[in-house]
């Protein structure tokens, strides 16, 4: 049980990395024109899949509250 959570709590520090490098790189994209539409596209895309990976996951590691 204590390994899954290790594990579980690994895999969110290494999307949240992800997640964080993907913000820079779409900054940095955005700020040298000319802006190529379709790579922000996907780099945004990836962004949001990998923010909806961090919140299930979140919620699985995270205690249910019943009080």
């Amino acid at each position: 049980m204590d390994e899954e959570l290790h594990s579980l709590s690994r895999r969110l520090i290494e999307l949240r990395i992800e997640h964080a490098d993907l913000d820079a790189m779409i900054d940095r994209l955005v700020e040298q024109p000319p802006v190529d539409e379709l790579a922000l596209q996907r780099l945004k895309k990836r962004r949001l899949a990998l923010k909806d990976m961090i919140a299930r996951l979140e919620a699985t590691t995270e205690p249910d509250d019943l009080a």
